[in-house]
């Protein structure tokens, strides 16, 4: 198995990324560098192909997202092509269901980029450009303009939901014959000020999970498969009532058993553990466990759910932990791998 780390490279990010990493998986969860493609500006959010033929990323703070041809026996990658996504730091990804088409979040411009995928998995130009828009929240530094951050399609590959840090909202799409249309309804609002982030969905029940940025909470949400709306029903907090300094959330993901969310804290640095009740859904505040560097903006856990590695971006490391298959409580493993500022990373299929 192959883990590929996207990171940030430019100056104007304070970044030491040389760009996209390729690691061999060893059988006790090492990583060892196999590749290193260089020559690339902010390589960040990365999403792999079904069949682990391609490799997609986005180019941070630029306006372009890349294609890149996996070899399955080395892991290796190889270029394929390039295309505009029409707007201004592209954050996020996520390939369709059939793997024909990929959508795209362009934080700055707030819009949403559809891309059809060719045969050999080149990208071709844009199809639909969505644009996102709607009342700014309170903060006066994060929420001048609307910033979409995230696009996950839901189980069922017909909705795409946007969280929108800006404007405190989670927009809802349809996605259907390679078009998105305004979901309805359109959006669900969070708390002012919360800033939501990233998204995950439950593997079985029909919950999702919204992380949010500003304020370090989690927000429960029960998720309507028919229409694609959400109906929040609690937050809580993602750090310990013992902890008064400053603290940003980032990442979030639920394990495939559906028993744990997972969600990253930056200031705080710790991946917070939340155990899901099996009826309701409803979160319990487990731990926060320390990363074992600094901001880890992003953390991913291995295929086989054993291990969570964590991206600490300003420490230059990855950090492996080893996963109780009961509990989800996370234990270091003493594995680390150096990696100028992960932001990303995914697995190739077995």
């Amino acid at each position: 198995m192959y883990a590929y780390v996207g990171s940030r490279t430019t100056r104007e990010r304070n970044a030491r990324g040389e760009g996209l990493s390729v690691f061999k998986v060893g059988t006790d969860g090492a990583l060892t560098l196999v590749q290193l493609v260089g020559d690339l500006v902010n390589p960040s959010y990365l999403a792999l192909s079904r069949d682990g033929e391609c490799l997609y990323t986005v180019h941070g703070d630029q306006s372009e997202v890349s294609a890149f041809a996996v070899d399955r026996r080395t892991g290796q990658l190889s270029f394929l092509n390039r295309q505009s996504t029409e707007g201004r730091n592209p954050v996020h990804l996520a390939l369709d269901a059939s793997g024909r088409f990929l959508v795209v979040t362009n934080h700055l411009g707030a819009s949403l980029a559809v891309l059809p995928i060719a045969a050999d998995g080149s990208l071709e130009p844009i199809s639909q450009l969505e644009r996102i828009d709607g009342p700014i929240g309170p903060h006066r530094l994060e929420q001048k303009q609307p910033k979409p951050h995230y696009n996950a399609f839901d189980p069922s590959g017909r909705f795409v939901l946007v969280p929108d840090k800006g404007c405190d909202r989670v927009f809802g799409f349809r996605f259907e014959a390679g078009r998105l249309a305004p979901a309805e309804p359109s959006f669900v609002a969070c708390r002012e000020g919360a800033g939501p982030r990233h998204l995950a969905f439950h593997p079985r029940q029909p919950w999702a999970y919204v992380v949010n940025e500003l304020d370090s909470t989690v927000t429960a949400c029960r998720f309507d498969a028919e229409c694609g709306a959400l109906a929040p029903f609690q937050v809580l907090s993602a750090l310990p009532d013992d902890f008064t300094g400053n603290s940003r959330a980032a990442a979030i993901a639920v394990d495939a058993a559906g028993r744990t969310l997972y969600a990253s804290n930056r200031g705080h640095d710790s991946i917070a553990v939340f155990r899901i009740d099996p009826a309701t859904g409803r979160l319990g505040f487990a731990a926060a466990v320390p990363s074992g560097g600094r901001t880890p903006r992003a953390f991913s856990l291995s295929p086989d759910g054993r291990r969570l590695y964590a991206l600490n971006e300003d420490s230059d490391t990855i950090v492996t932990f080893a996963v109780d298959a009961l509990s989800g409580h996370l234990a270091p493993t003493g594995q680390i791998a150096h990696s100028g500022s992960p932001v990303c990373m995914v697995f190739s299929p077995a």
